[in-house]
């Protein structure tokens, strides 16, 4: 056991006695301080995946939502993670949403969240990732709307403009259910206005991610697949948090939010899959929601994911997970005959 395996054990019975954002904050702080360990980025021939000109050192990415500010990302990287999305961040800063808005629910293992794109803004961000510029590693950042902007697109073509040269790749988060009004923009012709204002502004070497509901009907399904084409964006990230409910038994259940967590996972797998069949496979696919040991990571792999997130699992399983992970897909791509990740997509 590594001491930031030891570290998640000693102190997950406290955090877990916390109210969730609290523990959230507590984590943050104690990273930044220093502590926490870390084995370093994990790397493997086999687990090295070539995408967008970038090189992925593993598929395991952290998901947005954990290091909102862009405060720990290399923190996080030393966790093993091949790469970390930082955000959701805005143009201005914003509160979010009236506390309590973060759940746990421990015996789902899943967390429902209301948070409403909390951030310090992008200005706060963009001097984070100035200072780390010449550290390496690969860090997106996962760009929104403020609440109360009178024209949202502006907000995203403001993330492109701000964060372009610092950013190894940009995510464009339309698909939160916090924010009123927000997924409306994955609509065909809002999508396609956003899509088409964005690739305006963007440099040609800047990866753009767009990050997609798993409660959308095939037929929306389809006008995403039919906007995105095959150059409008370089990945699609499937998915987001879930406002539908599955069987739920812990006493949160009934919280308003979005739900992460083992019980999204085959909703967000089987979007996932959908997507991979409707595009032939031509769009690299990111696949996120319910990953939390190595046969649901396969499992989005087989299913079309070129790389993978996750977040929620880290509060049940801590950092070890990762390393876990990267671990048993070698041992899956071995047993089936596979000498390098990419072999293995949507098989």
């Amino acid at each position: 056991m590594g001491l930031a395996d030891l570290g998640f054990a000693l102190a997950k019975p406290f955090l877990h006695k916390m109210d969730a954002e609290q523990a959230h904050g507590l984590t943050i702080s104690s990273l930044k301080a220093g502590f926490g360990g870390g084995r370093g980025i994990t790397t493997s021939a086999a687990l090295e995946t070539k995408l967008f000109g970038l090189t992925f050192p593993n598929p395991v990415g952290l998901a947005p939502g954990f290091d909102k500010n862009a405060e720990v990302p290399d923190a996080m990287l030393g966790q093993g993670f091949g790469f970390v999305e930082i955000g959701t961040v805005t143009p201005k800063p914003q509160s979010g949403n009236a506390k309590p808005r973060l759940f746990r629910l421990v015996e789902d293992q899943a967390v429902i969240n209301r948070m409403g794109f909390n951030n310090d803004g992008q200005r706060a961000a963009l001097l984070r990732l100035e200072a780390r510029r010449n550290k390496g590693g690969i860090v997106g950042v996962n760009i929104g709307a403020n609440k109360d902007s009178s024209d949202r697109i502006a907000d995203y073509v403001s993330g492109i403009a701000t964060f372009r040269d610092v950013a190894t790749y940009v995510t464009i988060n339309i698909s939160s259910p916090n924010t009123p009004g927000l997924r409306n923009m994955q609509g065909r012709e809002e999508l396609l206005k956003l899509l088409s204002a964005l690739n305006a502004k963007r440099k040609s070497t800047l990866p753009m991610f767009l990050k997609i509901a798993p409660d959308l009907n095939e037929a929306d399904l389809q006008d995403v697949v039919d906007v995105c084409g095959i150059e409008a964006v370089d990945a699609v990230i499937v998915s987001n948090t879930t406002i539908s409910r599955p069987v739920l038994i812990s006493a949160h259940a009934s919280q308003m939010g979005g739900l992460s967590g083992k019980p999204l996972f085959d909703l967000s797998t089987r979007q996932l899959a959908l997507f991979h069949k409707m595009t032939s496979g031509k769009i690299p696919l990111i696949g996120v929601g319910g990953i939390s040991d190595v046969e649901t990571a396969w499992a989005k792999i087989r299913a079309g994911a070129s790389l993978i997130q996750l977040y929620s699992a880290l509060v049940y399983h801590g950092p070890s997970l990762v390393s876990d992970i990267c671990a048993g897909l070698e041992r899956k791509l071995a047993a089936n005959g596979f000498t390098n990740l990419s072999e293995a997509i949507g098989r």
